[in-house]
């Protein structure tokens, strides 16, 4: 479909035309999905970015703000240092989240407020002892 449509043809017939001629080509048979229903969410408005957002949905992937995906990762790794193999793991953990929260204390980035401050590294050690006997 790459030639152009001739001057004086109105483009509804060229249109027609290109249509009917791959048709003839069998240019449309045995195309993936023939006869199945149209997936789901066709009927919204159109959304310029809807491959971005399938993409993305598909490969489990999300954008959010900086801040909250700060405050995620912040309350994810608080879970990830209590489920951690021994102490000093989930001291690690804790101290490299703290870092990341201090420098969005210090430079905010852009978005909500971030509303996270520096976890206490001893209660959190303590936590996972309590968690972790013997």
């Amino acid at each position: 479909m790459t030639e152009r449509k001739p001057p004086g043809v109105s483009f509804e017939s060229w249109i027609d035309k290109q249509i009917r001629e791959a048709e003839e080509r069998g240019a449309f048979s045995g195309l993936s999905g023939a006869g199945r229903p149209l997936p789901r969410g066709t009927d919204r408005t159109y959304d310029e970015l809807w491959w971005v957002k399938q993409k993305m949905a598909q490969e489990g992937l999300s954008v959010l703000p900086p801040t909250l995906a700060l405050r995620k990762e912040a309350e994810d790794a608080l879970e990830a240092a209590r489920r951690a193999p021994s102490e000093a793991a989930a001291r690690r953990i804790v101290t490299a989240v703290n870092a990341r929260i201090r420098e969005a204390m210090l430079k905010p980035p852009p978005g909500p407020p971030l509303g996270k401050k520096p976890y206490d590294v001893e209660a959190v050690a303590r936590e996972w002892r309590d968690l972790h006997p013997g």
